[in-house]
């Protein structure tokens, strides 16, 4: 075997040998884990595709050391490796930390562990974290490189102050949760709909009619907000009912009560409630019934189906209906 073939044999021998390695490991924890928010779990699924890089860097390291290479040319052989394995092991950090937060927040129901936001703050200081590390690997000073960075990082904040707004807006939002993933929320301005994500710039809001608003993160912060969702997600539900000035107010009270104790998506352990208002008018008696249902989004459809067997009831029972008046004759 000649001088040049045998980093060649001993980089495919490594590179075979620590792949069996790495399938023999990944094996044994697919089956030993089964519970896919258990933090063996995220780890196999954080470290599966990076592991064949590791494998490859690994291989590369031990047929440089059988190569003969000129000192240089091993310096900047090995800075490159011990660069490489730093970035890959950080994002794989990152990637693992967000995993976890994710299944610790679903576990505990905790939807700001899954914000969008979240995850980019882990991601900035793992990153940042690798850089630190990378400047001390090549041997470059970190001081005046920070300080460097604090004459124009003012430059950069000044320049980007609405972005800057709208991150600490973001990170105010996770703080003080006055939503959080999943919420029903409706701004003064009069957008609505349930919050999907919150990230380091917007909120993205899906509305009822499967649409998404983006919002900045500092219109919410600054206006006023409605949490449909907060303290409890369950809302009432309120159906306006008129009827003729000769119906029968008890006539009428039983037949509401009865509608809504058989509609689909009234919380029936909640008892309805069914009020005399605005009562007689000059035209027609007015009634409210209210009724309790489990969040906003399911509001409009119980509202509707109710209205709609209210009044299947009242022409069944001959419930009389409102009238316009006549015409004063002159």
């Amino acid at each position: 075997m000649t001088a040049a073939t045998v980093p060649l044999a001993t980089f495919l021998i490594a590179l075979l040998g620590s792949l069996v390695a790495r399938q023999v490991l990944l094996r044994l924890l697919d089956r030993k884990v089964q519970d896919r928010l258990a933090f063996a779990h995220q780890f196999v699924e954080a470290v599966r595709l990076p592991s064949i890089l590791w494998c490859l860097a690994l291989a590369i390291r031990i047929a440089i050391a059988r190569a003969e290479l000129t000192q240089a040319q091993e310096y900047w052989a090995n800075k490159s490796i011990g660069a490489f394995v730093i970035v890959s092991m950080s994002l794989v950090a990152a990637a693992i930390f967000v995993r976890m937060i994710g299944a610790y927040g679903e576990r505990n129901s905790m939807p700001f562990a899954v914000a969008g936001l979240s995850r980019t703050l882990i991601y900035v200081v793992m990153l940042s974290v690798a850089g630190l590390m990378l400047l001390r690997l090549f041997g470059i000073e970190i001081t005046p490189l920070l300080t460097a960075l604090g004459v124009g990082g003012l430059a950069v904040a000044l320049a980007l102050r609405d972005s800057l707004a709208n991150l600490f807006a973001g990170i105010h939002i996770l703080i003080e949760q006055p939503m959080v993933v999943g919420d029903f929320i409706k701004l003064a301005s009069g957008e609505e709909g349930v919050v999907k994500d919150i990230g380091w710039r917007t909120t993205r809001v899906q509305t009822g009619v499967n649409n998404t608003i983006v919002i900045p993160n500092t219109m919410i912060t600054s206006g006023i907000l409605t949490n449909f969702s907060m303290p409890e997600r369950r809302v009432f539900a309120d159906i306006n009912i008129v009827t003729g000035l000769d119906a029968d107010p008890e006539q009428v009270k039983r037949i509401a009560l009865d509608v809504a104790a058989h509609t689909e998506g009234v919380l029936t352990q909640y008892a309805p409630v069914f009020l005399f208002d605005p009562g007689v008018t000059a035209t027609h008696l007015g009634f409210k019934l209210l009724v309790q249902v489990g969040s906003q989004g399911e509001k409009g459809g119980v509202q509707s189906n109710i209205r709609l067997r209210l009044l299947k009831r009242f022409r069944t029972e001959g419930i009389p209906m409102p009238r316009q008046p006549e015409p004063v004759k002159t």
